[in-house]
């Protein structure tokens, strides 16, 4: 799986030249093959923007991988969304027992080890990439949903379209947003119906870069919109890779659950690495 991710990385960071992960091989027979799309760049672009689920709530059964170092772990799990309020993804031993719970609000991120009764709550501002990145809760969002944003912003509106360029690959449009030290990059199909990829980069010359990469495979039409049921993260920070797969067995809209976590006081707060080694060692 490294091997893979870092090459996916690379063909956003460097900059989208081979058009994703397909061999050169592939990409010229597709590009000899397929129709050459007409649209303009922008025109493209409005179109993916409005490629959305309309549902409020997303929920699934997952199956959950994540490599950090010589830590590695499998679970099975549940992810429960609801738009604009909250992402939770819930990791369970053994099928049937929550030993971990990640849950992101627009006020905190917070990360749970059941099984030794240990958690973090911080604020997004707390954690160094995500405060380096500028990146909060709608961006998060945005990248579970599959979907374009601005940083700092709520959702993207026809208005702040105005804040990409574009340009195509073999006939795939690349969307980007400069920020420095910020690059925002996105590698949507021919035809502007999804996103295929995200890519995050924060540029710090003395520190080492850090990126993120979020992959999209998978795809099903659901009322319409196509959506990912497989996505591939990547966490690149100049001492530490992190790689997780979420893999969806369906999407649901159930919203017959309680929307914040509540933990006792058997619980006791730790740092960030020490909590995630052991979730990952589990």
């Amino acid at each position: 799986m490294r091997i893979s991710l870092l090459a996916k990385v690379a063909l956003l960071a460097l900059p989208l030249m081979m058009g994703a992960c397909k061999s050169s091989k592939t990409v010229q027979k597709d590009a000899a093959t397929a129709p050459v799309s007409t649209a303009t760049g922008q025109e493209r672009l409005e179109k993916l923007n409005q490629n959305k689920l309309s549902q409020q709530f997303l929920t699934s059964k997952i199956k959950f991988k994540a490599v950090m170092g010589n830590h590695d772990v499998s679970l099975t799990g549940n992810l429960k969304m609801k738009r604009n309020d909250v992402i939770r993804l819930q990791l369970m031993a053994f099928g049937f027992v929550e030993a971990a719970r990640l849950e992101f609000t627009p006020e905190y991120v917070l990360i749970v080890d059941r099984m030794n009764k240990q958690y973090l709550k911080v604020p997004y501002n707390y954690i160094d990439f995500l405060r380096n990145s500028g990146i909060n809760f709608y961006t998060l969002q945005a990248l579970f949903w599959n979907e374009l944003f601005v940083p700092g912003e709520m959702g993207v509106n026809a208005s702040l379209l105005s804040n990409y360029s574009t340009s195509t690959v073999d006939d795939q449009l690349v969307v980007a947003l400069e920020r420095e030290p910020m690059s925002y990059k996105w590698l949507a199909d021919k035809d502007a119906q999804y996103v295929k990829m995200a890519n995050i980069l924060y540029t710090d010359k003395y520190r080492g870069n850090s990126q993120l990469n979020w992959d999209y495979q998978n795809f099903e039409t659901n009322n319409g919109v196509t959506f990912p049921m497989k996505h591939i993260i990547s966490l690149l920070l100049p001492k530490t890779t992190v790689e997780i797969s979420l893999t969806l067995n369906y999407l649901g809209k159930d919203e017959d659950w309680e929307t914040r976590t509540t933990l006792s006081d058997k619980y006791r707060q730790v740092m960030l690495d020490d909590l995630m080694r052991r979730i990952l060692s589990m």
